[in-house]
């Protein structure tokens, strides 16, 4: 990247030294509609110089800014701000060489940015969404996220859009990938609710796990043995995270009592009654260890058939 960006510049440069060359030339007789020849290439060097000088300086800014950025989500943010930057340079420097009006250049950028506003509303509304994404970061690239009715993890925030990679939707359930991506417009940020499931600050998110069970089993005996088979699998780590949601609490005026080791809720049912594990997972985890979690503890409620027992009415 660092030779292309170099070999730019001196592409730019030559440019530069041919533009200058043919402006000291005598003008050419021949002309294209109306136009000099002559004055036709100078304003294609001048161009040409100016999109090359300006596709090196970004190249060289990518290299010497991307690699002292460990985290790629932060690579990818830098690397759209830069590109903005460049490409309203780049025009900037374009209008100006080719109407030679410099300082009439802000008056021109103004009236054209009064007449972008009506003519191109949905565009900037995007845009202006890209910019509160970059600074209240509502979400970046690699969160789970769900707006409106779509619901993945983020692949690519660009200046007009983001997109997800799909999970659930009408193709799968349970938290899996459909393969299939969705393109949302970044204005949606400034009038959806955005569900952020593994934002930076705490990656982890609150799941449940229902078992029913008869109204003739011990209850306080599920309850414990459930609560024992959570915690054999998932509880050291589950401890540690806690520690963690308990760090961001204190810093907000939340008041929250949050236990460290998996719980359980009891829900009544018609002819059953619902118990209901509760325990802190990654979201990218929920279904791999909702499963484990629910043929472990199946099998330890079978090997207490005469304390735990299993509804049998076809409603269940």
């Amino acid at each position: 990247m660092k030779r292309v960006g170099y070999l730019s510049l001196l592409l730019a440069g030559l440019a530069v030294l041919f533009a200058r060359g043919v402006g000291q030339l005598d003008p050419l007789p021949v002309t294209v509609g109306g136009i000099a020849v002559g004055f036709l290439l100078l304003k294609a060097l001048s161009l040409a110089a100016v999109a090359l000088a300006s596709y090196g300086l970004y190249l060289l800014a990518i290299d010497g800014f991307l690699p002292r950025l460990a985290d790629k989500r932060r690579r990818h943010d830098v690397r759209n701000v830069l590109k903005l930057a460049f490409v309203v340079a780049a025009l900037a420097a374009a209008f100006g060489v080719l109407t030679e009006q410099w300082i009439g250049l802000l008056f021109s950028l103004g009236v054209v940015g009064f007449a972008v506003t009506f003519a191109l509303q949905q565009p900037l509304f995007s845009l202006i969404g890209w910019l509160y994404i970059m600074l209240k970061r509502p979400y970046q690239v690699g969160d789970r996220v769900a707006i409106e009715e779509s619901k993945g993890d983020v692949v690519e925030v660009d200046f007009l859009v983001t997109t997800l990679w799909e999970i659930n939707g009408d193709l799968v359930s349970t938290h899996q990938p459909s393969g299939r991506t969705i393109t949302l417009p970044n204005s949606v940020v400034l009038s959806s609710h955005v569900r952020n499931y593994s934002w930076e600050g705490f990656p982890y998110v609150w799941n449940e796990l229902p078992v029913q069970v008869a109204y003739e089993t011990d209850l306080e005996f599920a309850r414990e043995l459930m609560v024992e088979t959570a915690d054999d699998y998932l509880g050291d780590e589950m401890a540690g995270h806690i520690e963690e949601y308990r760090r961001r609490l204190s810093e907000t005026p939340v008041e929250l009592e949050v236990r460290e080791r998996p719980t359980v809720n009891v829900t009544q049912g018609e002819s059953w009654i619902e118990l209901r594990l509760r325990y802190l997972v990654h979201p990218r985890r929920g279904t791999r260890v909702r499963n484990e979690l629910y043929a472990r503890l199946l099998a330890a409620l079978n090997e207490h058939p005469d304390r735990v027992a299993f509804p049998v009415s076809r409603n269940r």
